[in-house]
């Protein structure tokens, strides 16, 4: 992250003027204009702000080439010719094009995130985290969201169809508009395409960064949950939340989650043998497929017993002890039927 502090960061309330180019818009520009509104002026009507419809705020953004234009303005991104992020200078079309340290081109999004990032993240983010949280927040929309659009951009790696640079595209007006409404209602349709694109890009950060931060707390809650566990194949959770993720990344010999699911009913889920994939570590018992009820209950031997479904990946029951049991008389059927003669 960065070493000094950038524009606008220091505390301060004085306007900052943003600028990025005009004309044909693509996701690291529209996603670098997101970043900088949550960082700087998150207040602020984003879309309106471009429209020119929005009573100004601390940021004042505008898009154009005009080389008098970009000189006036504090943080220029995408345009201009300049990487020199402490003096507000972030493109990278240059020959000598900023890179990361594994070689990855930095786009604008890029560049912005690695300086606005944590305080785009801060202002998303209403509760009071902590820094290392922060950090990992960070680190993870990085990842699984910036280096793309880097990528993306640079023309190393597409992101592919109906991605997040997709939907900025869908955004962009047609390229015959000018040849149809003339050339003042194709800029303005533009205009229109990029505040549409923003907003759409702001709801996807937003909703990134929340379900990251989710996710971080999940892996404490099923780390500590298996640490617990008296059988270390069967993960106990209070609350359902994603279990799969953490179970692959840390090596976990999980065969079964039990979770609720609802107010009356507890279910035991059969963990893949590959994360994402079909199939089961361990199928539940052949003769519970399909059973509900009573006859369940029956064969099965627990008395609360709901469900197992015919595929043999879930089954359910009342309480959260009849479910374990489930799991438990599950492992032990399998345990019996690979026993060595």
């Amino acid at each position: 992250m960065s070493e000094y502090t950038p524009i606008g960061l220091d505390n301060g309330n004085q306007p900052v003027k943003a600028l990025t180019h005009s004309g044909n818009f693509h996701v690291d520009e529209t996603l670098g204009y997101v970043i900088l509104h949550y960082a700087l002026a998150p207040a602020g009507d984003l879309r309106g702000r471009v429209l020119g419809t929005a009573p100004q705020d601390r940021l004042i953004f505008s898009r154009s080439r005009v080389p008098a234009q970009i000189q006036e303005a504090d943080i220029v991104f995408d345009v201009g010719g300049i990487h020199a992020p402490p003096k507000g200078r972030y493109d990278h079309h240059m020959r000598d094009k900023p890179l990361r340290d594994d070689g990855i081109p930095f786009s604008a999004a890029g560049l912005l995130w690695k300086d606005y990032g944590l305080a785009a993240i801060r202002n998303i983010l209403p509760n009071d985290l902590d820094e290392a949280t922060l950090a990992a927040i960070w680190q993870a929309v990085d990842k699984s969201l910036i280096i793309p659009v880097d990528q993306d951009d640079n023309g190393v790696v597409k992101m592919g169809r109906l991605s997040l640079a997709d939907i900025v595209s869908a955004c962009s007006p047609p390229w015959d508009t000018a040849e149809l409404y003339g050339a003042d209602m194709a800029q303005q349709k533009e205009t229109e395409g990029f505040a549409n694109a923003a907003q759409a890009v702001a709801s996807h950060l937003r909703n990134s960064i929340d379900r990251t931060r989710a996710s971080l707390k999940a892996t404490d809650r099923v780390l500590s949950a298996h640490k617990q566990a008296e059988d270390k194949r069967i993960l106990l959770m209070d609350t359902g939340m994603p279990t799969e993720k953490v179970i692959f990344e840390h090596n976990l010999p999980v065969v079964y989650v039990v979770s609720p699911a609802g107010s009356a009913q507890w279910n035991v889920k059969a963990i893949p043998p590959v994360r994402g994939d079909f199939g089961q570590r361990v199928s539940l018992p052949d003769a519970w497929a399909g059973l509900e009820g009573q006859a369940l209950a029956q064969v099965s031997g627990v008395a609360d017993a709901k469900f197992a479904h015919p595929a043999r990946f879930i089954c359910g029951a009342a309480s959260r002890e009849g479910a374990l049991e489930m799991a438990r008389r599950a492992l032990e059927i399998d345990a019996a039927l690979n026993q060595t003669p």
